[in-house]
């Protein structure tokens, strides 16, 4: 297969476009278009005021997209996120007024501060791509990407997802605090006029949708699949494990390589993509038992314990 013209110059474009207004954050953009083109969702989870919003606007902004925002509250129902049936007098009968969710790029704030019953409609629309409003399926228009975000220092008042929600996320990641040499480098860029006003679209929805099938080609050769497997299944046996990754982690696990090796400019996966991706695409799919919980045990040193421990296919000439 070989590479359109397409690849090459439209993903870098989208990755200098979106570093322009992200300070030293360009391992966290080059994930959140993984996501993207596998057509799968991220959780964020950080402090307020690290850019998370600011990385999701500036992607939707470079890929022409319509960002919507969704602020999670205590009180906010699942009808606020999916929209609502509202009588006309006029018309004498029912019209649907959609909701934040009929966006394309959706900011999903603070996911748990709000009830289960509407996280839940919320992760109905990432996995079905559709939503249930009075008996009638609305299906959402493409490209459909969630970024949801969370608080890990405030759990007072909070639903944390139960782990079946959390497997809905093909990657989490953090942001992090900057350097004292980015965050000078962030107040002079911002302080005149936020970079974010002056940056253009780069790319269509109909190229974002055309490279998202492409990813599809992506070659995958058995002898990675299995090596995926075995990650996974190792994960499975571990002492300290209570509940290891599903099947849906090897497919995530795939997909995310695919993207990955798209975004490098490559029509075929390497062991590299699957070792770099794989804490990004395990660390929230492990449930640790209380044991190692209570040692300080993090699902990510279980995955570099497995990735150094695992054998890695021995390269072969791609063709």
């Amino acid at each position: 297969m070989q590479h359109s013209y397409l690849n090459n110059s439209k993903i870098r474009d989208v990755l200098e476009n979106v570093n322009k207004v992200m300070v030293g954050k360009q391992e966290e953009t080059t994930l959140s278009l993984v996501a993207l083109l596998a057509q799968g969702h991220v959780l964020l989870e950080d402090v307020p005021g690290v850019g998370k919003t600011m990385l999701v606007r500036s992607l939707a902004k470079s890929l022409n997209c319509e960002f919507k925002r969704i602020q999670f509250t205590p009180d906010l129902l699942p009808s606020d996120v999916t929209g609502v049936s509202i009588y006309n007098p006029k018309e004498l009968e029912f019209e649907f007024r959609g909701g934040p969710i009929l966006g394309n790029i959706v900011l999903a704030d603070e996911i748990n501060r709000t009830s289960p019953k509407t996280q839940s409609s919320l992760l109905e629309a990432m996995e079905e791509t559709s939503v249930t409003v009075d008996g009638n399926t609305i299906n959402l228009q493409q490209p459909f990407f969630v970024m949801a975000t969370q608080n890990p220092i405030e759990y007072e008042g909070t639903y944390p997802l139960p782990e079946a929600q959390l497997d809905r996320f093909l990657l989490k990641m953090k942001m992090g605090y900057p350097t004292k040499e980015q965050e000078l480098e962030m107040l002079q860029k911002t302080s005149d006029q936020h970079p974010i006003e002056q940056i253009q679209a780069v790319m269509t929805k109909d190229e974002l949708i055309a490279l998202q099938n492409e990813v599809k080609t992506v070659f995958i050769e058995s002898s990675i699949q299995q090596y995926i497997i075995q990650l996974i299944s190792e994960t499975r046996t571990h002492p300290s494990v209570y509940l290891g990754v599903s099947p849906r982690g090897s497919i995530a696990l795939m997909k995310a390589a695919k993207a990955y090796a798209l975004i490098d400019e490559r029509d075929y996966v390497i062991p590299d993509d699957v070792k770099y991706l794989a804490p990004f695409v395990l660390g929230h799919r492990i449930l640790l038992n209380s044991e190692a919980k209570f040692e300080g045990v993090t699902p990510e040193q279980i995955i570099s314990e497995l990735l150094a421990r695992v054998s890695v296919p021995v390269r072969k000439e791609f063709q």
